[in-house]
């Protein structure tokens, strides 16, 4: 068992590792690069970034290296909120949430310092992440979490996985893309659900009372996670493979979650002021399978969804424009890279039949969700929290909720769950 010696003052016992039963086990060692799938993946995005810049220019082509980025630091960090929430909710692990609360002040505070400025790139103005408060937005955010906890990833973890190879996500992410179409093309069956305006908290107390707001929270997140898993003591988070030595862990290895919090903080911020928007990731999956639909004959264009303003430029324009598809390309491109590099890079070919079923299941509910809530874990939750929103907030309540609910319908497809009597979780 880990704990904080008794007697410990209060500051070291702040900075001490949260309890846990059992020592967290030892990082196996990286196994050898997997040179072919490393190979194709670095001529697949090079050859993307020289198009990217070519066809379209400066913007998009960085908006496609940061979501490089982005996948690149996912995979090393497996920084997760499907697994987080999931250890929260079934043991009272609150590692992961407080990797989040780690990942949403360092981003709330460089939002702050870009939006505050009015700080952008190539002529972009940044602006926050403010959403409805109504019904759509709680109900899409708890059909999201149970959809995310049945899919295995949620919308960043889906790209990161895929682009590591993982089969059943693959398959999280086709039913990802039905389920956000679906969504749109029955965007009248949702769209007048009952809803307050947005509350962007720098509208009423300015950026700075914004902020200060934001990281008390925040704070009071972290001390709640931290006294959970101490009064419940939960086995310690698993150890993925890593590399020996500071630069090859840095390129083959795992990185703690506290570097991959700062890491996926600065990208976003980087995202922000090259584009004017924050880091988001479900509005793709809906232009995907609108082009997709088109292709095989219908006519997304008369869809009530695609004739709004910004929805119909977005389904005018060819997908490596899109900022949103540049950066999830990117991220599973990213990822590819560094699963190879590390070694870990598989296709997984043989999926339980069960296994298949929940994972497309789970990416429609995803789906689904993440249009009727306005975004998903980055788009609504990260972004929003981050931009000062009380949506971020409420959309991280309901997907506790949700996750709570998914736990209880993953063994009905032959999924687990972490128990107390595990040696990691």
């Amino acid at each position: 068992m880990t704990t904080a010696p008794a007697g410990t003052p209060l500051r070291a016992a702040l900075l001490t590792p949260a309890p846990t039963s059992r020592p967290a086990p030892e990082a196996p060692a990286a196994p050898a690069v997997r040179r072919l799938p490393l190979a194709v993946a670095a001529v697949v995005g090079a050859a993307l970034t020289v198009y990217v810049f070519a066809a379209h220019g400066a913007r998009p082509g960085v908006l496609l290296l940061l979501g490089l980025g982005l996948g690149f630091a996912l995979f090393h960090s497996r920084f997760g909120f499907t697994s987080a929430w999931r250890q929260l909710v079934a043991v009272g692990n609150g590692t992961g949430l407080r990797a989040h609360a780690l990942l949403l002040g360092t981003t709330a505070t460089l939002f702050a310092l870009i939006i505050g400025t009015g700080t952008g790139l190539f002529g972009s103005v940044p602006a926050p992440s403010g959403g409805p408060l109504g019904v759509g937005l709680v109900v899409g955010s708890f059909v999201f979490a149970v959809g995310m906890q049945l899919g295995g990833a949620c919308a960043s973890g889906t790209l990161y996985s895929v682009g590591s190879g993982h089969g059943a996500v693959l398959l999280t992410l086709i039913g990802f893309v039905v389920g956000s179409t679906l969504a749109a093309w029955q965007y009248g069956l949702w769209r007048d659900l009952p809803a307050l305006d947005p509350y962007v908290l720098s509208d009423h107390i300015g950026w700075f009372g914004s902020w200060l707001v934001t990281m008390a929270a925040l704070a009071v997140i972290w001390w709640v996670a931290r006294r959970v898993q101490a009064r419940r003591n939960p086995p310690p988070v698993s150890t993925p493979p890593s590399a020996r030595g500071a630069l090859a862990r840095t390129v083959r290895g795992s990185w703690p979650l506290a570097v991959g919090a700062v890491a996926l903080s600065v990208l976003g911020a980087g995202v922000l002021l090259v584009s004017g928007g924050a880091w988001g990731v479900t509005s793709a999956f809906a232009l995907w399978g609108a082009k997709i639909a088109g292709h095989l004959g219908a006519s997304p264009q008369t869809w009530e969804f695609w004739q709004q303003p910004a929805s119909a430029a977005q389904l005018a324009g060819p997908v490596l424009a899109d900022k949103t598809s540049l950066t999830d390309i990117g991220v599973m491109v990213g990822a590819a890279l560094a699963a190879s590099a590390g070694g870990v890079w598989t296709l997984h070919r043989s999926i339980p039949w069960r296994t298949a079923v929940a994972s497309v299941a789970g990416g429609i509910l995803m789906g689904v969700g993440a249009r009727m809530a306005g975004g998903c874990n980055i788009g609504a939750y990260l972004a929003g929290i981050a931009s000062g929103s009380l949506h971020g907030w409420i959309w991280g309540a309901c997907a506790l909720l949700g996750t709570w609910a998914g736990l209880r319908l993953r063994p009905l497809f032959g999924l687990g769950n972490p128990k107390p009597t595990d040696s990691v979780c």
